[in-house]
């Protein structure tokens, strides 16, 4: 009752049919029509496809994550699935918008023939102006389809160090050992060092004094390296055993003797540490110098006779500061009369 008596009052005085606020209502009035009973129906199936294809995007992405977590026996293969689906959901959301919003323009009314002419020269500009986006584009492919890292791989690339967090078409996503994100663009990835692929190789260069002999060192640092290798913490770890490669160099009384373990990737760091904790308190139990570069010795001890030989040194040097001061002219060379 009450709205029916607020249209009788709209269509009287200046609402009137004949008054041009009438006849503006009554045109309104007709195109909301319209627009309910055509275009409104339209756009929400658009809204609703839409909706339906973002929601199952996301399941089947998430959905061939969790098979290959749960199926998969390689970390590998997961890194690259979760990769994959990463890129697959960015490229595919934003093709379902672009298409949703051409269909919402198209359905209230807007021309699309100059607005697609539009940006096909305007496409053609930004291709010409952004040459790196495209870059950016064709190397994240090539290195989506060559496989050359995934997420969760340890890479070093376009001089920097970490993991990987996220890949998409245009950037890859690094955290380093300190927590900083660093967002590299693709085309700047030119060389790709992946040190989650295969194994990993630690080279540790043990350094003791020459006085050692140098057997009882080989035997006492295969013994420590292969202590670690059987161990239950690093078992796991090695895909070979130790290698000790004797001396490698000597540096005034200084042995230095390379050992050498061969891990899975990125598993190394931890044997390493406890290999140089161990050595360090062998090193002490048996009673053995650490190498010193700059530590030489002025005699040999004469093993056969206990003695030892006698050596040659240099005389010492004058102490500057009992030298008489020097009469005369420093810079004639004449003596003072």
């Amino acid at each position: 009752m009450v709205s029916l008596m607020f249209l009788l009052a709209m269509r009287t005085g200046i609402f009137a049919e004949e008054r041009f606020l009438g006849r503006l209502l009554d045109h309104w009035s007709a195109d909301a029509e319209e627009f309910v009973r055509g275009k409104l129906p339209h756009l929400l199936v658009v809204a609703a496809i839409a909706f339906v294809l973002m929601r199952l995007l996301r399941l089947i992405t998430f959905h061939m994550t969790r098979v290959a977590e749960r199926n998969s026996a390689t970390p590998v293969h997961i890194a690259q699935v979760k990769t994959v689906a990463g890129i697959v959901r960015t490229t595919g959301l934003a093709i379902i918008w672009l298409i949703a919003g051409l269909q919402i323009l198209d359905t209230l009314g807007v021309n699309l023939a100059p607005l697609l002419a539009s940006a096909g020269i305007a496409g053609i500009a930004l291709g010409l102006a952004a040459q790196n986006i495209v870059k950016d584009v064709l190397n994240g492919i090539l290195i989506l389809i060559e496989d050359q890292f995934n997420v969760g791989d340890t890479v070093r690339l376009a001089g920097l160090s970490g993991v990987v967090e996220a890949m998409t078409l245009r950037k890859t996503t690094v955290r380093d050992a300190d927590g900083t994100l660093y967002i590299v663009p693709n085309s700047q990835i030119t060389t790709v060092a992946n040190l989650s692929v295969g194994y990993s190789v630690a080279t540790v260069n043990v350094s003791v004094d020459f006085s050692a002999n140098p057997d009882q060192v080989l035997e006492l640092l295969k013994g420590i390296a292969m202590d670690i290798r059987t161990s239950e913490e690093f078992r796991e770890a090695f895909i070979a055993d130790p290698q000790i490669l004797g001396v490698d160099a000597i540096k005034g009384s200084e042995l230095i003797f390379p050992v050498v373990f061969k891990t899975l990737a990125t598993k190394q760091y931890a044997p390493v540490r406890e290999f140089r904790r161990r050595v360090r308190l062998a090193l002490e139990e048996h009673h053995l110098l650490p190498g010193d570069p700059n530590r030489v010795f002025n005699t040999f001890m004469d093993t056969a006779g206990g003695r030892g030989q006698p050596t040659t040194e240099a005389a010492p040097g004058a102490d500057p500061t009992t030298l008489k001061p020097q009469d005369g002219n420093p810079f004639s060379g004449e003596s003072a009369s």
